[in-house]
């Protein structure tokens, strides 16, 4: 089985692959390959950003529960 990677470095990943594209020129806006990163870079900032969520609902929950 593989190495499963951090959504952190999912995010970054695609943010560097969506730069090359952008840097390469000729109109690479209309492309398909760039409108399918942007929508795996968003659903990765969703992911991430609903993990942060439940971690700190998990935190503040622990510390009324000790309270």
């Amino acid at each position: 089985m593989a190495k499963r990677r951090s959504l952190q470095e999912d995010v970054t990943t695609l943010k560097t692959k969506i730069q090359e594209f952008l840097d390469q020129g000729d109109n690479s806006e209309e492309k398909s390959p760039i409108r399918s990163l942007r929508k795996r870079l968003k659903r990765a900032q969703r992911k991430a950003r609903m993990v942060k969520r439940q971690e700190d609902t998990r935190q503040s929950k622990k510390a009324t529960a000790e309270v």
